[in-house]
């Protein structure tokens, strides 16, 4: 079988869980770990048991390497990752794919001129409940979706995950693009039609120190008529997460969603019994950032396409950016957007 040679760059909080999920995929053999930070560094590599490289430069010169898994802070994310692909290395870029529609832009154009494979880090798409909910759309069990809403509740990152970058949207994309830019990716996902117009409101209430919203409701409109929700909030004492989709013949309802379930999923076709399903129900013997890990390095070896490509990453980007400008502005924003009103 096959072995994928990565390096993960960046080995912060999600360096480390992504090159622990890496080490576990049979196809994917980690040779190496990359931070500027020696101790974070050393002590991943040792963890893993692989190489430890101080700069990417000298992860881009070796022989053993094909891809590069990108996890820096996300303002980094354009830079090693087209050079990875002028390097001829493929790449999977933790989400966002780059806080700019231009950044996401050069990284496209990079990506497409080296021939080389991007996926983008949107793990909705390999979680059980997020899994299950796409599936019982495509089966039609609601008939045609006509709207979404979802709701990610939470204080902000607190602990291991707090870090100054996160402050700052030029550094991190802010809330909507370094944590909603799974939801935005899972209703795009779900309801399978292009976005033509965002409506946001929101503000910065308990989060001071945040140059972006700390509570915002995004509405989205989609071509052919649907419409989308989120509410996503880094001020709720009582975090909660859910929602639910309704077709022109049914209802599909989810809960809480991070490994196992506490309560079911609902659903109800028709005039039909409503259906409840538990996490016995659905497949959990693989967790979603080893699934999306596995697919890359499947896709690289022939696979037919990654999950969530760069077009999707480039999309919850552009989504996000006209959720922040109709905040500002307190208009509705159409989309295409240009990089001058980023």
């Amino acid at each position: 079988m096959n072995s994928l040679g990565v390096a993960v760059v960046g080995c912060g909080n999600m360096g480390k869980d992504l090159a622990k999920a890496a080490a576990t995929v049979k196809t994917i053999r980690v040779a190496a770990v990359c931070d500027v930070d020696e101790g974070k560094r050393t002590a991943l590599s040792e963890e893993i048991g692989c190489d430890a490289e101080g700069d990417l430069a000298s992860v881009l010169s070796r022989d053993d390497i094909e891809a590069v898994i990108v996890a820096t802070p996300p303002h980094f994310h354009e830079a090693a990752t087209v050079a990875a692909a002028e390097a001829g290395l493929h790449v999977f870029c933790e989400k966002p794919l780059a806080p700019t529609l231009s950044g996401c832009d050069r990284i496209l154009q990079a990506v497409d001129k080296a021939g080389v494979v991007l996926a983008v880090g949107l793990v909705c798409r390999y979680l059980p409940v997020h899994k299950k909910v796409k599936e019982l759309v495509v089966a039609g069990t609601v008939g045609a979706p006509v709207s979404m809403s979802v709701h990610r509740l939470s204080g902000a990152a607190r602990g291991r995950w707090h870090a100054p970058w996160r402050e700052k949207r030029a550094q991190s994309g802010g809330m909507l693009m370094e944590t909603n830019a799974h939801e935005i990716d899972f209703i795009r996902n779900v309801m399978d039609d292009e976005v033509v117009e965002v409506s946001a409101a929101g503000g910065t209430y308990v989060h001071t120190a945040f140059d972006y919203p700390d509570e915002t409701f995004v509405t989205l409109r989609f071509k052919n008529g649907g419409v989308g929700h989120l509410h996503s909030s880094y001020i709720s004492a009582i975090g909660a997460y859910g929602g639910r989709v309704h077709g022109d013949n049914g209802t599909v309802a989810f809960p809480a969603i991070w490994g196992s379930i506490d309560e079911p999923i609902r659903y109800q076709s028709g005039d039909e019994e409503e259906v409840k399903l538990t996490s016995a129900d659905l497949e959990l013997s693989e967790g979603g950032v080893a699934a999306e890990l596995r697919v890359f390095a499947e896709v690289v070896w022939g696979g037919a396409s990654v999950g969530a490509s760069g077009i999707d990453g480039r999309a919850a980007t552009e989504i996000a950016l006209a959720a922040y400008r109709s905040i500002e502005t307190g208009r509705s924003v159409a989309l295409p957007i240009r990089d001058e009103e980023e």
